[in-house]
């Protein structure tokens, strides 16, 4: 018994240039033969109807002999011995019988080829026989006959019997030649569409064979290749725009994965070098234990700059995917802000800085923002945080909510601090940047501030733009979409 799922499996493993070809050849097989079936089958019917009706033909013409000159034995005999000369290629016999069966008048050699018994009851008189039938001769030959009664002038006596016989073996030849020639034609048509069908098939599936030289180039170090859409045939061009689009998803993965490795590395190789460093001193010789607590409390800021860090990377990872999505809620921006500078209170005061809301902006009530929470406060912090750590004493830090374009929502952060040179602004919100590493060192954080503000405002569509002038400080302004 056959496994029909094995045969599944099996006929689905066929390539595509196979599957084309036998459906090409199958359909044009199909074509072919109905073509050559009807062709067949148009001959066979007309010879039959010209058959027919030429017998009709000549029943008529001798009924109208007998009805008219009965007793015109020459005009009969013209007929029927004379007028069947020029079609013994279609060999035509012609006879006429009295009522009583006997032959009045009929074809030469007609009785040994067709004799009297063979042929049908006759017609009626006036009745013309609607098809003709076919016997077989005493010497194997086939024959069309068809009988029918005809008047004699317009005495109502006997009728006279009319016999008439079509020999069509040379028909039959025709017929035969003419089927093994389309026999012939069926399988040439068979054996071109198989070959048609291959080199169609094979030019059709070139540009999936290019796609696929493509493809097999395609590799961690050259995810920039692309297919693009101009030379595809249209059919391709989408399969062409899903696959480009697919390499830009995973060329932005791959560089977000590195990005994140070498950031990871970059900023974890100081605090554990300086913790490995701080290690070794304090083993190289017997010490105090109130060296051992220092070296503790040392390794203590270490860590926990190594936790923040892992911890803000892994904020930005989390941002950056595309399966990222915050809980958006609306509030008052205002009772925020509040909050994050009453938390800022205590470090402003003890760098010397004020950080305070903008004279004269008042609680408008129809100002609105919907927007996480909890991550609206991270990013004003983080603005603060780095507004604070780069305003000197005596400077102030202030927050203004206003209403920007599209009614959106502006909040923004200025200082009268150091400012940033125009070079550095466009790279201010880059990951581990500093506009001067010089100063970098003697101040904490890890380069991650602006960097996450960037990504929260990115998780919720909006905008964050700066504007510094060195000396005069730095403003960050945060667009929340209406």
């Amino acid at each position: 018994m056959i496994d029909s799922s094995a045969v599944r499996e099996k006929s689905s493993a066929w390539s595509i240039k196979r599957k084309l070809t036998i459906l090409y050849v199958v359909s044009a097989f199909g074509i072919l033969l109905i073509s050559t079936v009807f062709l067949y089958w148009v001959l066979t019917t007309r010879l039959a109807k010209e058959d027919g009706q030429f017998l009709a033909a000549k029943i008529n013409l001798l009924r109208e002999i007998l009805a008219e000159a009965p007793d015109n034995k020459e005009v009969l005999q013209e007929e029927v011995k004379w007028e069947t000369a020029p079609f013994r290629l279609a060999k035509y016999y012609a006879r006429i019988l009295d009522s009583k069966g006997r032959v009045i008048i009929e074809t030469d050699r007609m009785d040994t080829i067709a004799p009297s018994y063979i042929f049908p009851v006759p017609a009626g008189l006036g009745a013309t026989p609607s098809q003709a039938v076919m016997r077989k001769s005493p010497n194997g030959h086939n024959l069309l006959l068809m009988t029918a009664l005809a008047r004699v002038g317009n005495s109502s006596g006997p009728p006279r019997i009319l016999q008439l016989a079509l020999d069509i073996s040379h028909e039959d030849e025709l017929i035969s030649d003419y089927r093994s020639r389309l026999l012939l034609v069926l399988f040439a048509g068979i054996l071109l569409s198989a070959a048609v069908g291959v080199f169609i098939a094979g030019r059709g599936l070139k540009p999936i064979e290019k796609i696929t030289r493509t493809v097999q180039h395609i590799s961690a170090h050259q995810l920039h290749r692309r297919l693009g859409q101009s030379d595809w045939p249209m059919e391709l061009n989408e399969l062409a725009g899903a696959f480009d689009g697919m390499l830009d998803r995973l060329e932005d993965s791959f560089n977000r994965l590195s990005q994140f490795s070498a950031d990871l590395a970059h900023e974890l190789r100081t605090p554990i070098n300086n913790l490995i460093g701080e290690t070794e001193v304090a083993l190289s010789r017997e010490r105090a234990a109130q060296d051992y607590r220092e070296v503790l409390e040392s390794s203590l800021e270490e860590y926990s700059r190594l936790s923040h860090v892992i911890e803000s990377l892994l904020f930005l990872a989390r941002a950056e995917s595309p399966e990222a999505h915050i809980d958006r809620k609306e509030f008052d921006p205002f009772a925020e802000i509040e909050e994050v500078i009453e938390f800022y209170e205590a470090m402003a005061e003890e760098k010397g800085v004020t950080v305070k809301s903008a004279d004269g902006t008042s609680r408008d009530k129809s100002i609105i923002v919907k927007a996480d929470s909890a991550l609206f406060r991270q990013a004003l912090s983080n603005l603060i945080s780095n507004s604070i750590q780069h305003t000197t004493k005596g400077g102030k830090i202030v927050i203004e909510v206003k209403r920007g374009p599209a009614m959106s929502v502006d909040v923004s952060v200025a200082d009268s601090g150091e400012g940033v040179d125009q070079k550095h602004l466009s790279r201010i919100f880059d990951r581990f940047y500093r506009a001067d590493s010089s100063r970098s060192e003697k101040r904490p954080g890890t380069g991650l501030g602006l960097a996450i503000v960037k990504s929260i405002m990115q998780l919720h569509k909006g905008n964050v733009s700066v504007t510094s002038e060195p000396g005069k400080g730095t403003t960050v302004t945060l667009s929340f979409p209406a």
